[in-house]
C-alpha cells in the first residue's frame, strides 16, 4: 500500500530464517604434486540453533593450492548461508540501499532491534500530479528490500561451473618448421576446430596433458604427439580449464602405416625420424600362414640384456653383416652343429677377407670321428710358438708333401729335402745311432775326413 508518512521508516519487516549448511568440505588434486591431499574445511559461524551435522562435500574444489583451497571452503560457506536469516522489508526511505547499514529500533521482538545490511532492493514510486488531468494526489514511494544481520558477510551462492559436454577434437600445433613441440610434463598444444583467431602456433591454446598406455615412476609408454596430428580432447569433471588428451586418429592427409585394407592383418608401431624422412618399427603381421613380426631401425640397434638370453629357431637361421661383427665372449662359448644320433649336420663359415682369432688361454680342437683338412688355395701358412713347445702325435701314420722343398732348422743345424731328391743335412755335429742294424744302400758312396776319419767296430768287413 502506498504510503503518504513524511517520516523516514521501515513499514514491514518480515523476518525469516532456515537451515543451512553448518560445514563445507572440499578436495581438489593437482597433478604437479599429487601427493597433495587438497583437502580443506570450514565450519559456519551464528547457526542460529540448528544442527551441526549438515556437511557439504564438494569435489572437485576448483582450486590447485592452499591459499585458494582455505579460501574457497570459506566462500562456499559463506555462498550457501547467506539466505538461512534475513528480513524481508519495506519502507519509505531511498536511502536503504544495498550495502547500507542501519539499526532497528521500536519493533516489538526485542532480538531484531539490532544492526542489519541491505543487500538487495527495489524502488517504486509514483507522481500521479505530473500527468494532465489526473487526480490530485501527492508523490509517494515504496522501497523494498531485504536485510541480514549486519555481522554476516553476504555473498552469493555459488554456481556451476560451466561444463563441457562430450571430448572434442582437434590438431596438435607449434611453431613454425617445428614436428615435435612439448613441455617438460609431455603437454602439448592444440588448436580447437571452432576456433575462428587462432592462427595455429605455440600460443593457440594452454599445455594439455596426454593420457598414455602406461605412465609409473620412471617407466611406462611414452609417445607425443607431434605437430599437425589429431588429438581427441576430453574434459576432467566436464572442466573446460582442466582438458586432457585421451586419443588420436587418423584423417585423410594423415593417413596410417601400411595400406588399408590390404594391411588389416597387420598391428604396427612406427616412429618417425625427427626432421627426416626416416623410421622405426615395430610390426606384427597376423595373416593366415603368413605371421611374422618385423622390427626396423633406421640407424641403430642396441639390445641388452642383464642375464641369461635364449633365442630358439626352429628352421633357418639368416644373419648377414654387410660391414664388421664383432663377438666377444667373456667366459666360455659352446657352438653345436647337428648331434650324431640325428645323422649329424654341415657348418659352413665363408669369410670373403681377413679372419683372426685371439685365445687368451687355452684352444682345443676336438674331431671324435672323421677327418680335418686345412685347404690354402693361394698363400702362405706360418705356426710361431713365442714361448713353450709343439707336440704332434699321430697313432698310425704323418706324412708331410711338398712340390718343392721341404726345410728343417733348429739353431745351426739344418736338413733340406728338395723335389729333385736331393737331401742336404748340415750341423756342427751329425750322429747316426742304430741299436741293431744300420744299412746303407746306395751306388756310389763316399765318406771324406779332411783332418781324420775313424771306422771302428767288433768286426769290420770291406768287400766280404
Amino acid at each position: 500500500t502506498a504510503t503518504e508518512v513524511s517520516t523516514a521508516c521501515i513499514s514491514s519487516f518480515r523476518y525469516r530464517a532456515r537451515t543451512g549448511p553448518s560445514s563445507v568440505e572440499i578436495q581438489d588434486y593437482t597433478f604437479r604434486t599429487p601427493a597433495w591431499p587438497g583437502y580443506y574445511s570450514h565450519a559456519a559461524e551464528n547457526l542460529n540453533g540448528q544442527f551441526t551435522r549438515y556437511e557439504i562435500f564438494d569435489y572437485p574444489g576448483r582450486f590447485k593450492d592452499e591459499s585458494h583451497g582455505r579460501a574457497f571452503a570459506r566462500y562456499r560457506t559463506e555462498g550457501w548461508r547467506h539466505d538461512t536469516e534475513t528480513a524481508t522489508c519495506i519502507s519509505n526511505s531511498p536511502k536503504l540501499y544495498p550495502g547500507k547499514r542501519f539499526t532497528l529500533t521500536g519493533h516489538p521482538s526485542g532480538t531484531l532491534n539490532r544492526e542489519w545490511q541491505v543487500v538487495s532492493g527495489v524502488l517504486t514510486g509514483s507522481q500521479p500530479q505530473a500527468l494532465h488531468g489526473s487526480p490530485d494526489e501527492g508523490t509517494t514511494l515504496e522501497n523494498h528490500f531485504d536485510v541480514i544481520p549486519a555481522d554476516r558477510t553476504w555473498r552469493t551462492p555459488p554456481l556451476p561451473k560451466p561444463s563441457v559436454d562430450g571430448p572434442q577434437s582437434a590438431i596438435v600445433t607449434g611453431p613454425a618448421g617445428e614436428e615435435i613441440f612439448c613441455d617438460e610434463h609431455g603437454r602439448v598444444r592444440v588448436r580447437f576446430h571452432w576456433d575462428r583467431y587462432c592462427p595455429g602456433n605455440e600460443d593457440s591454446s594452454c599445455w594439455i596433458r596426454v593420457s598414455q598406455a602406461w605412465a609409473g615412476t620412471g617407466f611406462g609408454n611414452l609417445a607425443i604427439p607431434r605437430v599437425g596430428q589429431e588429438v581427441i580432447v576430453d574434459f576432467l569433471n566436464g572442466d573446460p580449464d582442466q582438458p586432457i588428451i585421451m586419443g588420436r586418429t587418423y584423417h585423410q592427409d594423415n593417413r596410417s602405416p601400411g595400406s588399408l585394407p590390404g594391411t588389416k592383418t597387420q598391428m604396427t608401431i612406427r616412429s618417425k625420424t625427427y626432421k627426416g624422412s626416416g623410421f622405426n618399427e615395430l610390426t606384427f603381421d597376423d595373416a593366415t600362414s603368413k605371421e611374422r613380426v618385423y622390427i626396423h631401425a633406421q640407424k641403430n640397434m642396441d639390445t641388452e640384456v642383464l642375464n641369461d638370453r635364449t633365442t630358439t629357431v626352429n628352421h633357418d637361421h639368416t644373419e648377414t653383416v654387410t660391414n664388421n661383427q664383432k663377438v666377444t665372449v667373456g667366459v666360455g662359448q659352446t657352438v653345436s652343429v647337428g648331434s650324431k644320433k640325428e645323422g649329424g649336420h654341415d657348418q659352413t663359415v665363408t669369410i670373403a677377407n681377413d679372419q683372426k682369432t685371439t685365445v687368451v688361454n687355452n684352444q682345443i680342437t676336438e674331431i671324435t670321428e672323421g677327418n680335418k683338412t686345412t685347404d690354402i688355395d693361394k698363400g702362405d701358412q706360418e705356426i710361431i710358438l713365442h714361448e713353450g713347445k709343439q707336440t704332434i702325435k699321430v697313432k698310425k701314420t704323418i706324412s708331410v708333401s711338398s712340390e718343392e722343398k721341404i726345410e728343417f732348422i733348429c739353431g745351426e743345424s739344418r736338413i733340406t729335402l728338395l723335389e729333385n731328391g736331393e737331401i742336404t743335412i748340415s750341423g756342427k755335429i751329425i750322429k747316426n745311432t742304430a741299436k741293431d742294424e744300420y744299412h746303407v744302400s746306395t751306388k756310389k758312396l763316399s765318406a771324406d775326413g779332411s783332418e781324420e776319419q775313424v771306422l771302428t767296430g767288433g768286426l769290420l768287413k770291406l768287400n766280404p
